[in-house]
């Protein structure tokens, strides 16, 4: 079966808060001349294995470059856009608010200017070819590896983290970081919520696909913003 043979069952849901403490109307900043969420609304667009995409948002400003860029709009009640609404609770009140009877939702972040080509389409090819109930992106950690940090005291002791006698970045056992770039779940995993569990909408099988790190930027201060910014301006030429 080819990755758009069922997009009709497919729907993407952009989450673009208005607020955000760290970097002001964040979804709305222009990035290589672009609107910061334009860049996940093409993304979207562009998948083949997506056949509607809506945005979530309590934005006016956001809502007006949704609307800009051809994106439905669902407007997010207070409730679900405040600092303890969960991703999820916002996703599943916009999936119930279109009418959509998909059985695919791509859940998809507004702060994300860059991503892989493809990336969207693997998640779902993904999800239909394993049965699984959810698949997420991520990279694999180096650097930042638990095995290299250390646990600093108000005194300024220094004490590892995991006791371990490794020095060389190859022989750290591989461990991965979700990097935001998609997750991609059933519909009957999304609406599954628990009590107490945060990420019950996960589902029990979880799948991951892999991305190199830095192949996915989520713009959350200036750094990041400038970051994502050069890589555009590189990648595709951008006029900033």
């Amino acid at each position: 079966m080819s990755v758009c043979a069922n997009a009709s069952d497919v729907l993407a849901v952009i989450i673009g808060r208005a607020g955000s403490k760290g970097l002001p109307r964040k979804n709305a900043l222009l990035v290589a001349g672009v609107p910061m969420i334009a860049h996940t609304i093409r993304a979207a667009r562009e998948a083949t294995s997506i056949g509607r995409m809506l945005v979530s948002t309590d934005g006016e400003e956001i809502a007006a470059i949704a609307r800009s860029e051809g994106a439905e709009v669902c407007m997010r009640p207070i409730e679900f856009a405040n600092d303890t609404a969960t991703v999820d609770s916002a996703v599943r009140h916009a999936v119930e608010g279109s009418g959509s009877t998909a059985s695919i939702i791509v859940m998809l972040y507004a702060n994300v200017p860059v991503r892989p080509r493809g990336l969207l389409d693997r998640a779902v090819s993904m999800l239909r070819s394993t049965g699984a109930h959810s698949v997420q992106s991520y990279y694999r950690v180096g650097k930042t590896h638990p095995y290299w940090m250390s646990q600093l005291e108000s005194n300024g002791r220094v004490s590892a983290f995991i006791e371990n006698r490794i020095y060389r970045r190859q022989e750290l056992p591989p461990l991965y970081m979700p990097d935001g770039g998609v997750i991609a779940v059933t519909r009957a995993s999304l609406f599954n919520t628990r009590e107490g569990e945060p990420h019950a909408f996960f589902g029990a099988d979880r799948r991951g696909i892999e991305n190199a790190e830095g192949a996915v930027i989520d713009v959350d201060s200036e750094v990041d913003l400038a970051v994502a910014e050069a890589i555009l301006r590189q990648t595709e030429g951008a006029k900033v």
